[in-house]
C-alpha cells in the first residue's frame, strides 16, 4: 500500500515492536467526544493496564485486532468531569449473534489529540464495528499489528473525520490481507 504525505509506510509484515498483545483490560468513560462529536465511538482503555511496549510508542494511529468480554456486574453510573453521566452496563447488551463478540479489527488512537488541547496520553480504540448500545465497564483484549500515521492536530473537526475515517479504510485493507489477518489467532 502507498502511503499518503506523512503516513509511516506499512510493511508486508509486522515488524518490531510489532505484534503487541494485551490481556483482557477495562474499558472506561473518556470525554465522550468520539460519538457524541465525531460520530466515531471509541472504547477508552487505562494505559496503566497495558503493557510497557504500547505505554512507549510513539504518539500516532495504529492499528490490529479486538475482542470484547462481557463482565458479570450490576450496572452502575459514573459521572464525566463536565457532570455529564455514563452508563456502565459491563457490555450486557453485547450480541453474539450480531458479531459483538467476534475478533473484530481496530483502529488504535495512542496519543494526546492535539485537536482537543488535551496533555494526558490516552489509548482510544475504534472497533470497526456497528454496536447497537455502549459496553462501558466491558473488556478487551487486543493486539497491535503496526501504525498507520503520526498524531496530527487539526484546524477543523471535519479534516479529523476525513482523516479518521481515511486511517479505518487503511486498516481494514492491511488486515483482510493474510500477513496480518493470521494474527487475528493471538486473540482466540
Amino acid at each position: 500500500m502507498e502511503p499518503t504525505s506523512n503516513e509511516w509506510p506499512i510493511p508486508e509484515n509486522p515488524e518490531p515492536p510489532f505484534p503487541i498483545v494485551t490481556d483482557f483490560c477495562d474499558i472506561v468513560f473518556g470525554f465522550g467526544r468520539g460519538s457524541a462529536e465525531l460520530g466515531i465511538p471509541t472504547a477508552n482503555v487505562p494505559l496503566q493496564q497495558l503493557p510497557k511496549e504500547t505505554q512507549d510508542l510513539k504518539l500516532g494511529v495504529y492499528f490490529g485486532f479486538a475482542i470484547l468480554k462481557p463482565m458479570s456486574h450490576e450496572e452502575t453510573t459514573a459521572v464525566r468531569k463536565d457532570g455529564r453521566k455514563v452508563a456502565y452496563n459491563y457490555g450486557k447488551y453485547l450480541s453474539k449473534s450480531s458479531g459483538d463478540l467476534d475478533i473484530l479489527p481496530v483502529v488504535l488512537s495512542v496519543g494526546k489529540n492535539p485537536f482537543y488541547h488535551n496533555v494526558i496520553k490516552t489509548v482510544e480504540l475504534h472497533i470497526l464495528h456497528h454496536f447497537e448500545s455502549d459496553f462501558y465497564g466491558a473488556q478487551v483484549k487486543f493486539n497491535l499489528l503496526g501504525r498507520i500515521r503520526p498524531e496530527r492536530n487539526y484546524n477543523t473537526k471535519e479534516a479529523l473525520i476525513n482523516d479518521i475515517n481515511h486511517d479505518k479504510l487503511v486498516a481494514k485493507e492491511v488486515l483482510s490481507k493474510e500477513n496480518y489477518l493470521k494474527y487475528e489467532r493471538q486473540l482466540a
